[in-house]
Formats: C-alpha cells, structure tokens, sequence
C-alpha cells in the first residue's frame, strides 16, 4: 500500500476536526474555506451565540453540539435529537476545557469529520490551543481554518483605524487577563492600544492605562456588539469613559461579561470617527423592519434592507393553496401543449409555482413552452421562471406591475400572429386590470384560477406581541391584502411603528384601520418602497444628529422602550 493510500484509509478510521474561526458576529465575515467545511460537517461543536453565526452554512441532518454543555445529546438542525448511536459521550465533571476537548475528540471518532467553531480566530480563543493539543495527543488529524479577530474586525465596522500613514504601533490587550507588566508597557507606549475587555471592566482598563502614564486626555472608543445590528460606539477620552458610559445609561448584563473592544490613541478620535463610520450610520441600522411575506418571497427584499442595516422579520400573512376545482387549469395546461394560446403571462412567482407543479405532476417541464411566448410582471417573477429553465420575452422596462406590462405589450396582429390567445394564470383574487387590457389589445384571455390565497395561521406570540406593542420599527405593506390579513392574524401596529405602503389603494386600506401612514413608494415596486423607508430612516437621522440628539430607532420611542433599551 503506497503512503497516500495509507494516509487517506487513516481519515475514517480517527476522523478529522476543522477548528473553525466564526468572525466577531456578522455572518457576513465567515471565510470561503469556512462555509466550505460547515457545507460538509457531521458535527459542528459551538457555543450558542457562534451557532447562530455558522449554523445556516451547514447542511441539514448535521449534528449540533453546544460547547458549553458538552454533556448534553446533540441535535440536528431541526431540533430533533440524534439517535443515541450517533451521539459523542463526554465524562462528566472537570473542566469546561477537559470536557470540551473530549467531546471534539469523541466526535471526531468513526471517521466524523468535526466542525469546532470558535468566537473570531482560532488563534486568539482561550481554549482552542488546548483542545488541538488534545486532538494531536489523541491521534485526531485537524486543520485551523482563521476567522476575523474581534480586535480587528469591530474597530473596523466602528469606523476606527488602527493605524495611520505614520505606520502607528498597534498593541492588543485582553484586559482580563493582562499582568500589571503587560499595562506598563503599553501604557509606556504612544502606539495604538486595542483593549478586549466587558462593558463593566472597560473604565478600569482605561485607569490602568493612565496608572501606567497614558494622559487622561488620550481619545479612545469602546464599542458593544461589534459587527452586529446590536453595535453602538461610544466616544471618550480615557479620562471620561466611566463618566460617559454612566450618562449613557447602558444596562450591565446579568452575568457581567458583555464583550467590548477599546481603541486607544488618536486613531479613534471622535472627529475622524465622524467620517469613518459607515457601519451605524446606515439608513435603518438597527431597525426591526416586519415584511409580511413569506421568507422565499421576501430573499430579495430582505437582503435590500439588510444593507441598509435593518433587521427584517418575515411573517406571511397569506397562504396558498390549490383551486377548488382542478379542471380549469388542467385544461389550460393542456391546450399549452397543443398549441392554444400564443402567450402565456405571469403575474406572480406563485403562478409560476403552480404551473411548475402541473407541469411536474403531467411529466412535462420547460421544453413544453416552445413556440409559446412568456410574459413576467416583473424582475422576481422572472427570476422564479429563469429557475424552471424559461427565459421570458417581455418583462415591463417600467413599472412592475399590470399595467406596466400593458404598457408594453404589443397589440393583437391578424398577420403577424397566428394565434389570438392568451393563458393567464392567476390567483382568485386577482384584479381585472390585466384582463381588460389586453381584450382592447385585441387578445382573446383564458383567465385560470391557478391557486388561491388565504389567510394565513397567526404569528408565534412573541411576534404578535412585539407588533402590537411596538416592538418593530417599520412595517412593509405591500399590498392592501397583506394590511387586512396582518390586522386580522396578530393586531393592530403600535402607533410608533413607521408605516410603509407601496402605492394609494394599500394606503388608502392601511388609514381605513387605523393606520398612520408614514412612506409611500414613488412607484409601486416593493425595491421602490424599501428604498423610500431607507430615505425616510436617514432624514429621520440627520434631523436627530442636526439637533444634538441621540440617534433613536422608533421601537426607543414608545413609553416604557427607554428602560429596555439599554441592552443593544
């Protein structure tokens, strides 16, 4: 057997485990290398706030085990407990660092390839040195996969450079473990200083420093929740931080240990950090922004608001099911294939959906639409069409919508177009819009109830609560059905919820129950209407830094919010 060989049968045999760098907090950070070793774990080891970064990139089955409960069975992505022969054993009792390293190593044993991911790099964690000492005095083959430190990664979103065209020194501290030689040196030094400590210890590192000849009016800035929705920054010098902090009114955490990164030295002064910060000035950073639709329908949409620095919510507020009565659109489908219509429009992703489906259910698939023209309302409409393998000739150059797409549509010629008809498959409450635009076109229509839509099961309690209680910011309605249904399923919006609609007839639905309505969208396009509420979140916030006011997200407004808010 030749050595590669050897090496390759050894893998199964003792597994192998991947210490994984999970970055500062934003998903966004994750490596290529490391979505890459998560796409193919059969067991990923983690703390709870890491699992939310890294948790998404493995695949479905996977077996999750939190770190710090290595006693405890694992779970798959679903929730679901794995069979009990499948489930790494641990000795109980010891330490958390004993018990963690065996639990990786038990993991790994049967030719399990391990994820084993760790808070910024792996580099810099605390135990993960140990634990791959552990795994090489086991016999376990691992490989290091580097994330983006906490020290690097949060300055850098707090708009917060570590070094300047001088070539400044950069000295990084972690303040629970620093030794008063360690604070000496670094307070001798007039370098930059990156100190990883708690909201609760930072004014006391900033006393160490100044014991250690650091001059009180040295700048600094300590950020909380760095790289996340949750970041907020504050200004100070080293001589004012506990002062500033105290102002603030920041709630300590329970357990005492909210993580944050200082910055030390004229690199963060306020001044520069005013230019720099590019991450919470966003239009709607921080906003919990509801979209009334379902997570497939809203990818888009979602990612739109997500630059913008929002937080959105999903809730459907419709659900789709088939027509009562089949035959209808079993007979269209039908004459689709035999040469009875000459276009086919598609006014929804759903009508897309439920046209893929007969088709699949016949046997068929896209080869079925040759010599059919297709028509697509909009950009996502086609998008879901482009997926079946249909690439669509008219999609409206203007306004997405019905009548967009009667603006472009060419009318009926005798000459040039053998066949008079068109198939339309729709919902049961679509309008009449469409249809009557294109009989004075000259069409013949074949308007087919493709499914119908209902209302959907309520929202978990949780989010009925924060809706009526204004614990969201921002609403998108994006049609006067997703108003009726949201009011219906979970409640009234609290009246410092920003309400944003995509045209006059939702508005108009929205005032009829109560609703004050804030945004309109200049057309209506659901991109049109994320891009007014971002308008409207970032004169919102000029105005408030015009006035010397603390920028508030509208959830911070409502009676009660200012006590709450101190946890960002």
């Amino acid at each position: 057997m030749s050595p590669t060989t050897a090496n390759h049968s050894a893998v199964p045999a003792h597994g192998h485990v991947t210490f994984l760098g999970a970055g500062p907090g934003d998903p966004g950070l994750l490596t290529l290398r490391a979505v890459e070793a998560l796409a193919g774990a059969d067991v990923l080891i983690a703390e709870p706030d890491v699992l939310d970064v890294v948790r998404a990139h493995a695949r479905a089955g996977v077996a999750v085990l939190d770190a710090n409960a290595p006693t405890a069975a694992p779970r798959s992505l679903s929730g679901a407990p794995e069979p009990a022969a499948d489930r790494a054993s641990t000795a109980v009792g010891g330490p958390v660092l004993r018990d963690t390293a065996n639990l990786v190593m038990e993991a790994a044993r049967g030719g399990k390839r391990v994820v084993r991911a760790v808070p910024g790099d792996p580099g810099l964690d605390t135990y993960a040195a140990g634990e791959m000492l552990a795994c090489a005095a086991g016999g376990v083959p691992f490989e290091v996969v580097p994330g983006v430190a906490a020290a690097v990664g949060v300055p850098a979103y707090a708009g917060v450079p570590l070094r300047d065209e001088r070539g400044t020194d950069v000295r990084f501290v972690d303040a629970r473990t620093a030794s008063e030689r360690c604070w000496s040196e670094v307070g001798a030094s007039d370098g930059t200083v990156v100190v990883s400590a708690t909201l609760e210890t930072v004014a006391a590192a900033a006393g160490e420093l100044v014991a250690a000849g650091r001059k009180p009016d040295t700048p600094l800035t300590v950020t909380v929740g760095g790289t996340t929705t949750r970041q907020r920054t504050w200004s100070a010098t080293l001589g004012t931080i506990a002062q500033t902090l105290k102002q603030s009114k920041v709630l300590p955490s329970p357990d005492g240990g909210r993580s944050v990164i200082a910055v030390v030295g004229e690199c963060s002064a306020a001044a520069q950090r005013d230019q720099l910060s590019w991450f919470e000035s966003k239009p709607l950073f921080g906003w919990r922004v509801l979209v009334p639709r379902t997570k497939e329908q809203a990818a888009s949409l979602s990612d739109q608001l997500r630059g913008y620095g929002a937080v959105p919510h999903e809730v459907p507020t419709i659900a789709v099911e088939p027509p009562r009565t089949p035959q209808q659109m079993e007979r269209a489908v039908k004459g689709l294939v035999t040469g009875r219509y000459e276009w086919i429009a598609f006014t929804s992703v759903n009508a897309v959906k439920a046209v893929r489906e007969k088709f699949e259910e016949y046997g068929l698939d896209a080869r079925a639409f040759a010599g059919i023209k297709v028509a697509a309302v909009g950009e996502q409409t086609a998008a879901a069409l482009i997926a079946f393998g249909v690439k669509p000739d008219l999609v409206p150059s203007g306004e997405q919508s019905a009548a967009g797409l009667l603006e472009d549509w060419p009318p009926y010629d005798p000459v040039f177009d053998p066949i008079d008809r068109v198939f339309l498959p729709r919902a049961d409450i679509a309008t009449e819009t469409l249809v009557a635009g294109l009989i004075e076109l000259g069409w013949e229509v074949d308007d087919v109830t493709a499914y119908r839509t209902v209302r959907a099961s309520p929202p978990p309690a949780d989010t009925r609560e924060a809706i009526k209680g204004g614990g969201f910011d921002a609403v998108l309605f994006t049609s006067s059905s997703t108003v009726r249904n949201l009011v219906g399923i979970a409640g009234k919006p609290h009246n410092v919820t920003v309400i944003a609609c995509i045209g006059p007839a939702t508005a108009k639905t929205a005032e009829e129950h109560g609703l004050r309505v804030d945004v309109m969208a200049p057309e209506p396009s659901v991109h049109k209407l994320a891009a007014a509420l971002a308008d409207f979140g970032a004169a919102r916030r000029d105005a408030a830094v015009e006035a010397g006011e603390y920028v508030t997200r509208p959830s911070e407004r409502r009676p009660g919010a200012r006590r709450r808010r101190a946890a960002p």
